[in-house]
């Protein structure tokens, strides 16, 4: 019976990954807690077990008077039993070692054998488990619902693994009904007892990054990146009725004729619908991304026009000028335009219609009449110096780049002036020097 065991322990190395070293230490420490039951245990005992043989041998540990016995005692943590002795720091050759194997040992150790290897192998398979998901987080997963309560934690099955979909990772409009599939991402896994807890979300940001990776070839062959993705998920109004969500990204090409934002849309709008069908009708805007603040800015208010971006950068703050009929959709409801720009750029953004700023530019100081050093030489429209920062090696701000001074008149001369100057202008150039 022991030759079968450790021919047992053999099989499960190599069907299941267990060092069979580690299932002999295992074996042993059982053995020697099953061994401590009985009746006549000794004090210090040893379990050996014959690798080859697959002989089961119990030693009692005879030690000097000088070795501190009670502090080579291990004990179980949770329940203090004690399940082993520490002997890494003993001289052996000092310890005396008698053989008290009991007579139905072999029993005990059929039995402690079965119940050990069983209890490896879940060990191990939970460890394997936890090995697989731990290298997960932030990968995109499908699932299929098991068990879902719109107010507590829904379960997804993951093949081996049963994830959890927490509440707060939910949205708010979304209802999941048991047996639906669903796409989700990993954002934790937790080792437990029960096996490694993987939890999903379905409200991270990196769900739309994912997906966009799933449906635009360009972005997962790397010629096209999603630099930064700002998103508010849907919810509840005050009358109960669902709001969508809506998400901004903003994209920027790494490859001489790809368009960033053509890739994500897809022909006729198929990569992007897409997505936005998994996200359950959440509005998506695409925007390319620019190092440039001013620019950025500006189109991260899209669909709203902008007509001016006057930036702070010491502060990284914004005012962005539109005109009086886009105010509100700048703005958007609630404020989620106007928020979502903000976090997608990293920018405090402050939005004003064109009236509006009419009122308080009278107000503003821009320096002295010549400007100071850096300052955009473009003159606005009520004659005030632009306030921003002239780009490198250029007098004006990138929002002016384009900007033409307009030419003074000139002072209307005399009939007579002209005349002569006409004159002066045809007559020969020696005539000239002799007079």
């Amino acid at each position: 019976m022991s030759r079968e065991i450790i021919e047992a322990l053999r099989q499960i190395e190599s069907e299941k990954g267990i060092a069979f070293e580690a299932l002999v230490e295992a074996l042993e420490d059982a053995l020697l807690s099953a061994y401590k039951k009985s009746p006549d245990a000794a004090d210090y005992a040893a379990v050996e077990v014959d690798t080859e043989t697959g002989d089961m041998r119990v030693y009692q540990l005879i030690f000097p008077e000088h070795v501190d016995t009670e502090a080579l005692k291990v004990r179980d943590e949770e329940t203090g039993e004690e399940v082993g002795l520490d002997l890494s720091g003993v001289d052996m050759s000092e310890v005396e070692r008698v053989e008290v194997t009991p007579d139905d040992f072999g029993r005990i150790a059929a039995m402690t054998a079965k119940q050990v290897i069983l209890q490896r192998i879940r060990e191990a398979e939970r460890d394997l488990m936890y090995e697989e998901y731990v290298d997960r987080v932030g990968e995109l997963v499908t699932g299929i619902v098991q068990q879902s309560d719109p107010r507590h934690t829904t379960l997804v099955e993951l093949g081996r693994v049963e994830a959890e979909l927490p509440r707060g990772e939910q949205i708010d409009t979304e209802h999941y009904e048991h047996g639906e599939r669903i796409k989700a991402v990993i954002v934790r896994v937790e080792e437990s007892a029960k096996g490694p807890q993987v939890k999903l979300s379905r409200r991270s940001e990196e769900l739309v990054r994912k997906l966009f990776e799933l449906e635009v070839p360009e972005i997962a062959d790397g010629l096209v990146e999603i630099r930064q993705v700002a998103r508010e998920t849907g919810y509840r109004g005050r009358d109960g009725k669902p709001v969508p969500g809506r998400c901004k990204i903003a994209v920027v090409s790494h490859a001489d004729g790809v368009d960033p934002v053509g890739a994500c849309v897809g022909p006729r709008g198929s990569r992007v619908r897409m997505v936005v069908s998994e996200l359950r009708g959440e509005r998506i805007d695409i925007i390319p991304y620019n190092d440039d603040a001013a620019r950025f800015v500006a189109k991260s208010l899209s669909p709203a026009r902008v007509r001016e971006v006057i930036v702070d950068d010491e502060e990284k703050t914004a005012t962005i000028v539109v005109p009086d009929d886009q105010l509100s959709l700048a703005i958007g409801k609630e404020g989620q335009n106007a928020r979502l720009a903000s976090k997608l750029t990293g920018w405090r953004i402050d939005i004003k219609s064109q009236q509006q700023m009419a009122e308080v530019e009278s107000a503003l100081e821009f320096g002295e009449e010549e400007g100071v050093q850096g300052q955009c030489q473009a003159v606005m429209r009520t004659g005030k110096r632009c306030p921003n920062q002239a780009e490198p090696g250029s007098k004006y701000c990138s929002i002016h780049a384009d900007y033409v001074p307009a030419e003074p008149e000139a002072p209307a001369a005399d009939d007579a002036q002209t005349d002569d100057a006409a004159r002066a202008a045809d007559s020969d150039p020696a005539e000239a020097d002799e007079e």
